[in-house]
């Protein structure tokens, strides 16, 4: 895909970005496809697949309490726990805004390990990594931050959460809608948004404005990006995924690039 070729462009020391077509197939690479690189907050969508799969496993409920008193798991996915951003301190009652928080998805990951018995960590490696084939993929600290991983790795995500073996399709739809409709917040980045859309540990695009996915991208859009510069985009309505890697954080040059080349990349798709 000659829409990827834009990534050359930008002032980052190195990029990497592929897209995936809902079939699985491989639709464009461009740049180095097993330099590891860090995820920054893309780590919570690979921490919140473990928390799903674990949910099919019996092992939580998505309604059962965790985290400060009157949230639910669903509350910290959602990042509507009334947790701070990026520390254990309660900011608003559950439901009420929402908080991005670093802090709910370590609360997650330590509710996970209690309830299954497994550290986090290990969890996440044997219930995501090792079954798609991940093994340049690692977790060495926080569930919201903390993961390292290379392109070839993210595209075997990005095709699981177009076409899931690991979960079914059901669990994955809901992960995908709207969680406590309406609610507001900033996004990190972008601003207050109203309403700022979450589905449970994927942001929900809708109809936010600004954002760093396309001006073309479909409302169902849903994805993450990371202030170490890197994000994924799911849109359904296109029947594709979009991978991006670089070891720039993130920052305008972000906010300026990325917009167009999500539009570059539908176009062309």
């Amino acid at each position: 895909m000659e829409s990827l070729a834009l990534t050359e462009n930008w002032p980052v020391p190195t990029a990497a970005a592929a897209v995936v077509r809902a079939d699985g197939s491989v639709a464009g690479v461009r740049g180095p496809a097993d330099t590891r690189f860090a995820l920054a907050s893309v780590t919570k969508p690979l921490a919140a697949y473990a928390v799903l799969v674990a949910l099919e496993e019996g092992a939580l409920e998505l309604d059962e309490p965790a985290g400060p008193e009157g949230a639910t798991v669903r509350h910290l996915l959602a990042h509507t726990s009334g947790l701070a951003f990026d520390e254990h301190r309660v900011q608003a009652a559950p439901g009420e805004r929402r908080i991005y928080s670093n802090a709910g998805f370590e609360v997650l990951g330590e509710h996970l390990a209690k309830a299954s018995g497994i550290d986090f960590t290990e969890y996440l490696r044997q219930a995501v990594l090792e079954p798609l084939g991940m093994g340049a993929t690692s977790l060495d600290g926080s569930p919201a931050k903390d993961g390292v991983s290379t392109l070839a790795d993210l595209t075997r995500f990005a095709a699981e959460l177009q076409a899931p073996r690991l979960l079914d399709i059901r669990t994955l739809a809901e992960a995908m809608t709207v969680q406590y409709p309406g609610t507001k917040g900033v996004l990190p980045g972008y601003g207050h948004q109203s309403p700022n859309d979450w589905g449970l540990g994927f942001e929900i695009r809708g109809a936010k404005s600004p954002h760093w996915t396309g001006r073309s991208s479909s409302p169902r859009t849903f994805g993450h990006f990371g202030q170490s510069g890197t994000f994924l985009w799911v849109d359904p309505d296109a029947g594709a995924a979009c991978v991006v890697l670089t070891d720039r954080d993130f920052g305008p040059w972000a906010v300026e690039a990325w917009t167009p080349f999500t539009d570059a990349v539908l176009a062309e798709l």
